[in-house]
């Protein structure tokens, strides 16, 4: 949300109070009442939506892949650790599910933001591990379908 003001100029309903102008222009839309509605700032936050959908596939992408590679890689903290990296593992699996099944056309995204999102997995890894780096591979070693398998959980 980004104010739209000018100096001089009385601070708008979308400024003033967001609730308010959503309820509004929800209210203008069911009536069909086109002309009060404030297009500048609707178009703005159904924009915002889709880029805040795109961010969480992502930021769920890449938490399951960085709990594959500490299960797979990082063997000094695996005894500690490795039921709360499954146990990540499938809840952001199950999330990551629910986010495609409210909005399918985000599922080809899974495939295009893969190796990005291993990549920095895998530097995440990397970082917080200690491993040298040829420990960890720098091609992913499962499919995009293994990482979304829920019966695919390394040991």
């Amino acid at each position: 949300m980004q104010s739209r003001t000018t100096s001089g100029q009385k601070p708008s309903l979308y400024d003033q109070d967001f609730y308010r102008w959503i309820q509004h222009t929800v209210q203008a839309l069911k009536n069909r009442a086109l002309d009060q509605v404030d297009w500048e700032n609707l178009i703005e936050e159904i924009d915002s939506m889709g880029r805040s959908e795109k961010k969480e596939l992502k930021s769920r992408l890449l938490v399951i892949l960085e709990h594959l590679l500490k299960l797979m890689f990082w063997e000094s903290e695996k005894a500690q650790n490795s039921r709360g990296w499954r146990n990540t593992v499938i809840e952001q699996r199950g999330q990551l599910e629910l986010l495609l099944d409210d909005s399918p056309s985000l599922r080809p995204m899974v495939q295009e933001f893969f190796l990005d999102s291993y990549a920095r997995a895998r530097t995440q890894v990397l970082q917080k591990s200690d491993l040298p780096s040829d420990r960890v591979p720098a091609l992913p070693p499962f499919s995009v379908d293994d990482a979304l398998n829920t019966d695919f959980l390394p040991r």
